[in-house]
């Protein structure tokens, strides 16, 4: 048994760094600003961050995206060209706390996202009960857990984004993000007080949801001024829940606040990753010598796209996504494609059409493959927004630089970060070709930037004040050293071995 005092980490899902920082600095989340105070602060930063599914998965584990593979809610299934959904439930990479397992000490575990209770744990853990975007219904261990505290444990139904609502809509959608916040705050507590913890892990996903809902308010209130302290409102009511929580736990615990990522302006620009490798001949279209009779390819060719959107807005999530993976296999001539870009809203997923991976490849691995990702990145680099003048993606990463290894299984050969804008881009130019996109039916205007946070005070945390950027594989490394009792002078100076399952 280790002497070491509890840990307890609390997160604000998606809570970005500078208005984390601004808002506890102006008294808004004292709980924060008491560990600010008291401890260090870091922004997190590195690889993983170039996109923002699967960063609680890296985070929690401290192993990287590119092992465990889960990039988007939306992927290619190697060896075909199949999309399927990822979750959480599909990755294999064990959170730290299950270095736990076996040796007697209790943990606590509430509503990370996309991780999954890990079985053998002494203690509780709960799952999906509340989150963001839920990989399916509530997980929890033991299996009659929420029988414990009857009272605050009915299911919470999931709150989902509604891009365009009226303000009348988004003042009902706050309500509920602030009397859920509550709710999960009563629930943590209901399960933790009185009891003996060695961890202790909860996330709240309000902050993800209300961050995106009430964007457009944020700077001006966006024509209902009553709303444009919105996702500050939420906030706030998370950080009352965790000083709330920290009340019923030992007062000389170690305490760290964090986020998986923050926000930036950003409207969907799927459309225009299409647009770019049709546009310049990277991807061709499928021509049939015979027309085909199958429903879905008569309703293609004669029903108009914006009609055919507008009945799918009806069909379930999973439906939709058949529809999609359909049109995504049979709209593309594989013989004669190169490169090809997973279907996605914000961050653009490019993949080669390898010979030996994909299976009609075109593209020889070596030098041929080389030489493209150079061509590809020097076309993106060449699109230019119209409206601004200026160059329309801001970053291109590749899997290799970032993962090491050679083409990678799994992960797309090009991330492709365009750039941040309060408006949706319709249009952009290229030395070849104008490329053009249509507003989707989900159309948000705000994504993830490429940094997280975190906080951290206690007996064990010597380090004070801004330390700067912390890779965010070493997260889970520094979170297993304070378990151990481990002294922090500074947070994430080496990786160790992540926990396994």
């Amino acid at each position: 048994m280790s002497g070491a005092p509890p840990l307890v980490v609390l997160g604000f899902d998606a809570g970005d760094p500078g208005l984390l920082v601004r808002w506890a600095d102006a008294g808004h989340l004292p709980t924060l600003a008491r560990v600010l105070e008291d401890g260090c602060w870091a922004r997190t930063a590195g690889p993983e961050l170039v996109c923002e599914h699967g960063t609680w998965v890296s985070l929690t584990s401290g192993v990287s995206r590119g092992r465990h593979g889960y990039y988007y809610y939306r992927q290619l299934v190697p060896g075909t060209y199949d999309l399927r959904t990822v979750t959480g439930r599909d990755v294999t990479a064990a959170p730290f706390w299950a270095s736990l397992r076996g040796t007697g000490r209790r943990a606590a575990i509430f509503d990370v996202p996309d991780v999954v209770p890990v079985p053998g744990l002494a203690g509780v853990q709960l799952a999906d009960w509340a989150v963001h975007n839920p990989s399916g219904p509530p997980v929890t261990e033991p299996p009659d857990l929420l029988r414990r505290a009857p009272r605050v444990a009915r299911p919470s139904a999931p709150i989902h984004e509604r891009p365009g609502a009226s303000p009348a809509t988004d003042r009902r959608i706050l309500r509920r993000l602030l009397e859920r916040a509550r709710r999960k705050g009563e629930l943590c507590r209901a399960l933790v007080e009185g009891g003996r913890w060695d961890l202790v892990v909860a996330v709240f996903g309000e902050s993800h949801t209300a961050s995106h809902q009430f964007w457009k308010y944020l700077e001006n209130g966006g024509g209902a001024e009553e709303l444009v302290d919105a996702i500050r409102l939420v906030h706030i009511e998370i950080d009352r829940q965790m000083g709330r929580l920290l009340d019923v736990l030992p007062r000389e615990a170690n305490v760290v606040i964090l986020s998986s990522t923050g926000m930036k302006p950003q409207y969907p620009t799927g459309g225009l990753a299409e647009a770019f490798l049709r546009g310049l001949g990277y991807q061709v279209g499928a021509v049939r010598d015979q027309p085909s009779w199958r429903p879905l390819d008569v309703a293609r060719r004669w029903i108009p796209d914006s009609w055919r959107v507008a009945a799918s807005r009806g069909l379930p999530r999973e439906a939709r996504e058949r529809l999609l993976a359909d049109g995504f296999r049979g709209a593309t001539d594989w013989s004669r494609t190169r490169a090809f870009a997973i279907p996605s809203a914000y961050t653009s997923f490019l993949r080669v059409n390898l010979r030996g991976r994909e299976p009609r490849g075109v593209v020889e691995p070596g030098a041929e493959y080389d030489a493209l990702l150079a061509s590809l990145e020097a076309d993106l680099a060449a699109l230019v927004d119209p409206a601004t003048g200026g160059p329309a993606v801001l970053r291109v990463a590749r899997a290799t630089d970032l993962f090491g290894g050679g083409p990678p299984v799994t992960l797309p050969d090009l991330f492709v970060e365009w750039q941040p804008s309060g408006r949706f881009v319709r249009r952009l130019l290229h030395p070849r070709a104008e490329l053009t996109q249509e507003r989707p039916e989900f159309c948000r205007d705000s994504d993830h930037s490429d940094a997280g946070f975190l906080a951290a005070s206690g007996p064990a945390v010597e380090a004070r004040g801004f330390v700067g950027e912390m890779d965010l594989l070493d997260v889970a490394p520094s979170l297993v050293g304070l378990l151990e009792g481990k002294t922090v002078t500074a947070f994430g100076p080496r990786r160790v071995a992540p926990a396994r399952g």
